[in-house]
């Protein structure tokens, strides 16, 4: 694993009471942070939230992120652009897919690991 993500999980570990960081065969890590909260508007009141870190990272974007299986809209109704797909290179377990892509030009200088997860985070504060 690259010394920056390294440092960077070591981030993420102190915000978050569970993070696991999985190798995967090309090179990528998978990262699951354990029971991430979520505000009302949602079928659960924490989720597990997956990403992968591609082998040429910090130099190379995060993209999409996934959910537990099960995570729905407080209505029943399914979230926006999300769908049923694996996490490539992963062993298979039922999970949502979240496509959900940063709206600026990623920059290693100044983006992490931390920053996609804050992204993530505001994604999950709307309940859409």
């Amino acid at each position: 694993m690259h010394p920056v993500t390294e440092r960077q999980l070591a981030h993420l570990r102190a915000r978050f009471a569970t993070v696991d960081a999985t190798p995967l065969a090309d090179g990528s890590v998978l990262v699951k942070v354990h029971d991430v909260p979520l505000p009302a508007g949602w079928s659960a009141s924490t989720t597990d939230v997956r990403f992968v870190v591609p082998a040429s990272y910090p130099f190379s974007a995060l993209d999409c992120f996934w959910a537990d299986a099960g995570l729905t809209l407080a209505s029943g109704a399914a979230p926006q652009n999300t769908g049923q797909s694996p996490i490539p290179g992963a062993p298979l377990e039922p999970v949502l897919w979240f496509s959900w892509h940063l709206v600026h030009p990623w920059n290693p200088n100044q983006d992490s690991l931390s920053s996609w997860m804050n992204s993530i985070l505001d994604r999950m504060r709307r309940a859409t």
